[in-house]
């Protein structure tokens, strides 16, 4: 059983910047996916962005609205694996209750969610 602790949401104006992280309570395989989805009310939860370690590199990948503004990582650690998201240039429709994932051993793991605003 892995649990996902999201933290960093909050209220932004367009145009700022906002990192969300999130600590899983493991370590998570390096060749597991880690990453974010996103929901608003009434919506489905879509992916914004996902990381992949591979022996021959990293993988990341984007949902086309997060390419170019937003950036997602995992720290290098040894007991407890972290993801990141950096988000740039936000924008009022990248209000959305963010959920941190995984899918670790072929099981697939949430966060809670971090509500993230945006409004002027």
């Amino acid at each position: 059983q892995v649990q996902l602790v999201e933290s960093g949401g909050g209220l932004v104006r367009p145009g700022e910047s906002l990192r969300l992280s999130c600590q899983a309570s493991t370590a998570i395989s390096r060749t597991d996916p880690m990453g974010w989805y996103r929901q608003t009310p009434g919506k489905p939860r879509i992916l914004v962005a996902s990381v992949t370690d591979y022996h021959n590199g990293v993988s990341r990948k984007y949902a086309e609205f997060a390419q170019g503004r937003f950036t997602v990582g995992r720290d290098r650690g040894d007991a407890r694996s972290t993801v990141y998201l950096q988000m740039n240039g936000l924008r009022d429709e990248d209000t959305a209750v963010y959920y941190c994932w995984t899918r670790s051993a072929g099981t697939e793991y949430w966060g809670l969610g971090a509500q993230v605003t945006v409004s002027s």
